[in-house]
């Protein structure tokens, strides 16, 4: 085993999305073992805020990331929020390396996304609904982090094979 990915989908999505079963196809690829944390539950909270529980988000993440980084190295990858909570629980655990597609720079009164000196690769769209491309392109660079602008929207949904190809090179990064 070379590690574990553990694979965030976004808000209102779920762990069979089709971009984090891409990424859990090419972890599987490179030897590493993968799970897809299910959060439907915690997006259906909606009084807690319009995006549902961050805050259980990042507790079930943790938990899940405390535990695989305790047996070896841990990858973690998510798309929109689950980007957010990704990069937020890497501050707190050892983690080998960030995969970010279409990651919100801030998450209502949460802390601004921030996230450790780690590799870190990032796809975003250019036409991002919801996230300004070059916002995020900042962030990258603050951070010396690798970013793929691709034509698309929030959703990167005409880019899961972009997408996967990204987090390939990123596992062979990690491992190599």
């Amino acid at each position: 085993m070379r590690g574990h990915c553990i694979l965030s989908h976004g808000f209102e999505s779920g762990p069979e999305a089709t971009k984090v079963t891409a990424l859990a196809d090419v972890a599987e690829r490179f030897g590493w073992t993968h799970e897809r944390p299910d959060y439907t539950d915690l997006d259906a909270q909606r009084e807690a805020s319009p995006v549902g529980d961050v805050i259980g988000r990042l507790d079930r993440l943790r938990a899940l990331a405390t535990a695989a980084a305790a047996r070896g190295p841990l990858v973690l990858a998510g798309s929109s929020l689950g980007a957010y909570i990704s990069a937020s629980i890497a501050l707190e655990i050892p983690t080998r390396a960030l995969f970010l597609m279409a990651p919100p720079l801030t998450m209502g009164p949460l802390a601004a996304l921030d996230a450790p000196k780690i590799p870190i690769s990032i796809i975003h769209g250019w036409d991002d609904e919801l996230i300004p491309a070059m916002s995020v392109a900042q962030w990258a660079h603050a951070r010396r982090a690798r970013i793929l602008l691709v034509d698309d929207g929030h959703r990167l949904s005409s880019h899961v094979r972009a997408s996967a190809d990204a987090f390939a090179a990123l596992l062979s990064e990690v491992t190599a």
